[in-house]
């Protein structure tokens, strides 16, 4: 490559606009070849973007809340939302078995997020999974990157940091039968006693039953305590069996959010609040009761249902949850802040099944993908590939190197023509050895003596001129003589044809040979993938693609070698014609011109 860049380099010093051309093409074709690491393919560096090189895949996962998602039109703020993964849109084998190696990361691909795996199912294929969005706004969407592939990486889900301080307590019912509750917050209020029964159907993984009995009681604590006046937000999913009747979803003291024949309401001391639309049975529905102070509001299905004035009294004691309730209760959320209406909607839009807010990309990008694809399939290079893409890489080098040679000698020897032609015509009919020629300086004797052909043709004539002067008087001007001297000059003329012809069929060979060359190593190496893929019994896209892909790079450095050769030997073909017919004018004047000269020194010596 040095000798190629030692060419470049002179070439941009003494050529001309063209040897200018062809040396930028050689050098961004040189950083081209640099950079694929064609001659000697290695595994792409950590991918620019990538949040961390010890994760090897990741998937993009989009909180949608424009139209087209969520339909969210103002800010929410931190929002946990839920990500659902099935064997549909995860490469559940890619990741370790347990999911200790999954990660979320935020949109700028810096910031890790907090998340919570509820279920992680390797063998099914299933899996819930609450992250912690901070700052998510209406009308965006809204990227963040789920990494996997990182088999020795601890676990990364965090219960405690998903959920915000403004969370009294989260219960998702994914404990085993019989066992209390537990709580996913800081604030550890676990259940005192167990749901009656567990349903592993739930709308988010398990689900608590309730039978119309025995309610789940939830100890008193400092974090659950409620002054009065003070801000509250509940929220469950809810699916009633049975809608006659009363039945409380939740109560403390002088507090209830309850169902009446099906219809949420609420009472709070002196203050009540009663929804309009009674809820489906057997269907799951997200019912939310926001106190703010100053009224109490009822959301069902992320819509506002139901408004009443008052503000929530003081209120401590245990909670009972699912009082004389006969149906399923899952994510039952208790906050001591007024939870905004968006960030009801959005809770209702992301866990309910069907949702648009939460979508995860079909396809996973590998670590090298931001490097660049064909860092990537350059990694998968069999050596029957890597050798003939090299081939073709040295017969490109050395088509290169030529074309630039071969520029810098055409473009001395019509600086040195150009000289000895404005001498020539000077000397008019008393032709001289150019030595001898009047005005010409030592260094523009040595400049057309180094590089003007012509003037090398027009020696030879003087010199066969001066032998036939330099012999007995007598000598005539005959036709054999004029033959002579054009023989003479005919030789030299060949010989400097020769030279312009010097190592040409390099360029042929890679015109001729290169995309031969490069089919061969595509046929090999795509014969190669399916000997493999046939001895290990796996057909599949990710097992097939990258091979073909990689052996279709032998085809690409074939046509990548025989492209630029083919446009170099036709732009120095012409100029090498040209050159050669203006030697073959010059030849027949100068033979012309001898004769001349030499008839006059025959007819003097006569005299």
């Amino acid at each position: 490559m040095q000798h190629i860049r030692q060419a470049i380099s002179a070439s941009q010093r003494r050529g001309g606009f063209s040897s200018a051309i062809v040396a930028f093409f050689t050098r961004a074709l040189l950083v081209i070849v640099l950079q694929m690491g064609l001659v000697l393919p290695a595994h792409a560096a950590e991918n620019g973007g990538w949040w961390n090189k010890d994760w090897s895949y990741r998937r993009a996962v989009t909180v949608d809340t424009s139209p087209s998602g969520g339909n969210i039109g103002g800010a929410v703020g931190r929002a946990v939302v839920l990500v659902r993964l099935h064997s549909g849109d995860f490469t559940f084998t890619d990741a370790a078995q347990n999911g200790s190696d999954i990660r979320f990361v935020d949109s700028d691909n810096k910031t890790p997020l907090p998340f919570q795996i509820e279920k992680y199912d390797a063998t099914n294929g299933l899996a819930t999974i609450w992250v912690s969005v901070a700052n998510l706004n209406g009308g965006e969407k809204r990227v963040v990157w789920l990494y996997f592939g990182n088999k020795n990486a601890p676990a990364g889900s965090d219960a405690k940091a998903t959920f915000d301080p403004d969370y009294m307590a989260v219960y998702h019912f994914n404990d085993a039968l019989g066992q209390p509750s537990s709580d996913s917050t800081a604030n550890l209020n676990g259940a005192k006693t167990p749901p009656p029964g567990i349903d592993e159907g739930g709308v988010i993984g398990q689900s608590g039953r309730f039978l119309g009995q025995a309610p789940m009681e939830i100890a008193a604590s400092g974090s659950l305590v409620m002054p009065a006046g003070a801000p509250f937000t509940f929220s469950a999913w809810v699916k009633p069996n049975q809608l006659a009747g009363d039945a409380v979803l939740l109560s403390r003291g002088a507090f209830t959010i309850g169902l009446h024949n099906g219809v949420p309401f609420a009472r709070a001391g002196g203050a009540a609040v009663s929804g309009k639309t009674a809820l489906k049975q057997g269907d799951w529905s997200h019912v939310s009761f926001v106190a703010d102070g100053k009224a109490l509001h009822l959301y069902i299905n992320g819509i506002e249902d139901g408004v009443g004035a008052g503000a929530m009294p003081a209120i401590d004691g245990s909670i009972l949850i699912g009082q004389g309730f006969t149906g399923e209760l899952d994510e039952v959320r208790l906050s001591h802040t007024a939870r905004p209406a968006n960030m009801i909607l959005a809770m209702a839009q992301a866990e309910g099944q069907g949702g648009k807010l939460v979508s995860v990309a079909d396809t996973a990008e590998k670590q090298s993908s931001d490097n660049g694809v064909l860092a990537f399939i350059v990694s998968k290079l069999k050596p029957v590939d890597a050798v003939i893409i090299g081939l073709c890489m040295i017969l490109l080098a050395m088509a290169m190197a030529l074309i630039v040679a071969k520029i810098r000698y055409l473009n001395a020897s019509r600086k040195g023509n150009n000289l000895f032609f404005k001498h020539f015509y000077a000397m008019h009919e008393n032709l001289v050895p150019l030595s001898e020629v009047n005005g010409v300086s030592e260094q523009e004797l040595a400049v057309i003596d180094q590089f003007s052909p012509t003037a090398r043709l027009y020696e030879v004539g003087i010199s066969e001129l001066e032998v036939r002067n330099s012999g007995p008087a007598s000598r005539v001007v005959t036709a054999e003589s004029i033959q002579a001297m054009r023989a003479a000059v005919d030789a030299q003329l060949v010989e400097e044809n020769q030279k312009l012809d010097h190592l040409m069929v390099i360029l042929t060979i890679a015109i001729s040979g290169g995309p031969f060359i490069g089919l061969l190593g595509t046929v090999v190496g795509v014969m190669t993938v399916f000997g493999d893929v046939a001895m290990a019994g796996d057909v599949n896209v990710t097992a097939i693609a990258p091979g073909i892909a990689a052996a279709l790079l032998a085809t690409i450095a074939g046509l990548a070698c025989a492209i630029p050769a083919l446009f170099g030997y036709n732009y120095l073909n012409s100029r090498i014609s040209g050159l050669n017919d203006q030697m073959r004018v010059f030849v027949d004047r100068l033979i012309t011109r001898l004769a001349e000269v030499q008839s006059q020194a025959s007819f003097k010596n006569k005299a």
